[in-house]
């Protein structure tokens, strides 16, 4: 999401409108590869519904999620990916999280840890900042009326709904997030985003020099291939 999000500030994910065409599309089909292993049909996978839904809203080509299904089984199963998160500190001492799908741990461990090294951060152990955040369920819709949405929001359990131009965004507790999201999906339709997130306890104020640093080093993160969500508690 680029412009728009209350909460852009402290999550700076890969979001569809920051990313080339293609880059969406990676995203999206290793998603729906991760999600597809607990099964193939999405009315029984609720993980695979939500994923089927966002590359419908991204209009991605039929053939390619059928490619990315087919990649969670059978013969196409080579390409097995993990999903990893990654804990470190940016400059400052920001607190950062790495969301990445790899089928070569070694080699996306030794990117992100260059990522963090080479612009002031420092990638460290597991746990050292998770604490810091809340996991949240997130949600965007496009062009739909503030109303509507705070209707089907509000009736299963959303603690949080933005109105931010011509989107609206909805925060849930991660409990009530599988009801919330198939309330979404069935009187709303498929939604811009909808994922489970990081959310800062506190946020932090940088200066402006450690903030160019930072968000250097958040770039070069989001660049990554494998990397498919950076979070942070920078304000």
């Amino acid at each position: 999401m680029a412009g728009h999000s209350k909460f852009k500030n402290i999550m700076h994910r890969k979001g569809a409108q920051d990313l080339k065409r293609a880059k969406i599309f990676a995203k999206l089909s290793r998603e729906i590869t991760v999600a597809a292993r607990a099964g193939n049909d999405p009315e029984f996978n609720p993980r695979l519904r939500a994923a089927l839904a966002l590359a419908r809203g991204q209009n991605m080509p039929k053939d390619k999620v059928q490619v990315a299904i087919q990649k969670a089984s059978g013969a196409d199963k080579a390409d097995d990916m993990a999903e990893i998160r990654y804990e470190g500190y940016g400059t400052g001492g920001a607190a950062v999280i790495v969301e990445a799908l790899t089928d070569n741990k070694n080699r996306t461990a030794t990117e992100v840890r260059t990522a963090f090294g080479k612009n002031g951060g420092q990638m460290g152990e597991s746990g050292s900042v998770a604490y810091m955040f809340d996991r949240v369920g997130y949600i965007v819709y496009k062009d739909k009326n503030i109303d509507q949405v705070m209707d089907v929001a509000l009736n299963h359990n959303a603690k949080d709904v933005v109105e931010n131009e011509n989107f609206v965004e909805i925060i849930v507790d991660i409990d009530s997030f599988a009801e919330l999201r198939d309330a979404c999906l069935k009187e709303l339709g498929d939604p811009e985003e909808m994922e489970i997130i990081y959310m800062p306890k506190a946020n932090m104020t940088l200066s402006e020099a450690q903030r160019e640093t930072f968000e250097k080093m958040v770039a070069a993160l989001e660049d990554l291939e494998d990397v498919q969500n950076v979070f942070h508690n920078v304000e």
